[in-house]
């Protein structure tokens, strides 16, 4: 019997019920399925059943047992299972070289780590994800909440961002200490030649505005003004945020994604950083 590696954050998931509401909630179309982290199969078996499949898993334990007991499905080419970390195979690139969809449960200690690197993948076209309910609800939190930071912001600039619905720690062995939730992001901005249509003009123009948004949710508890002043010129920001009608006590978690998008927009346009920091990029 294989028991749950905590070094590897794993959960095996067992319920039937929740496995099958997962299938119901994933993508219908002809693009290939990628699953992280298949643990002893419960959700693998079921995809399966829907498409061939291309599983990620770390765990070399693992993987005899799932080579044993899907020896059929690999042989027949149903299944491709890739035993490595997943996030050094996105440092190579992408996890298919074909347009994919992600349908996995991932383990809570890299579950964040995983969605930002799949958002910036340009083969993968959605994510239905198991994660924790707590990360979930920053993927897909609405402005003027506490819980809409960066993550919110990053995730619904290039798709929809929505919790389907929660997991309890019973369909789980063993059980966590939380509640689990189920978030799919569809991308709806398209990844084309390079470029993301509408928003970003090149991958360093996205690894910039990533940078706007740590500096503009630095301390959260603070105004979007102080934060950011830390990066641009007081004066012209405060020029900027009295053009858009914004306040001057204004949070960054209460500025709508558009809002945070001209800001960077006019900020980097007008070359409004501090001296001291012109030469920073």
């Amino acid at each position: 019997m294989i028991e749950a590696k905590k070094k590897f954050g794993q959960n095996f998931l067992k319920d039937t019920t929740v496995v099958s509401k997962i299938i119901q909630s994933m993508p219908q179309n002809e693009r290939k399925l990628v699953e992280i982290g298949p643990g002893l199969g419960d959700l693998t078996q079921e995809l399966l059943k829907v498409k061939a499949l291309v599983a990620y898993e770390v765990d070399e334990d693992l993987c005899v047992y799932l080579r044993k007991k899907y020896a059929t499905d690999i042989d027949e080419g149903k299944l491709t299972l890739v035993r490595t970390d997943v996030l050094k195979q996105f440092e190579k690139g992408s996890l298919c070289e074909e347009p994919y969809d992600l349908v996995a449960n991932l383990p809570y200690y890299i579950a964040t780590t995983i969605i930002l690197e799949a958002l910036e993948d340009p083969n993968c076209k959605s994510m239905t994800v198991m994660i924790q309910k707590e990360v979930a609800e920053k993927f897909a939190a609405l402005p003027k909440t506490k819980e809409f930071t960066s993550l919110a912001i990053l995730a619904q600039s290039i798709g929809t961002a929505a919790i389907l619905f929660d997991v309890s720690p019973e369909s789980f062995e063993p059980q966590p200490k939380v509640v689990s939730s189920i978030l799919k992001i569809n991308k709806q901005k398209e990844f084309v030649e390079g470029k993301f249509s509408g928003l970003f003009e090149s991958d360093e123009q996205l690894q910039r505005f990533k940078k706007y948004l740590r500096c503009s949710f630095q301390s959260p508890r603070k105004t979007w003004l102080r934060n950011i002043s830390s990066e641009f010129d007081k004066s012209y920001v405060e020029e900027i945020m009295y053009e858009q009608s914004l306040p001057i006590t204004i949070r960054p978690h209460e500025i709508s994604v558009l809002s945070h998008h001209l800001l960077f927009k006019t900020l980097r346009l007008n070359d409004a950083r501090k001296r001291s920091n012109a030469t920073t990029e």
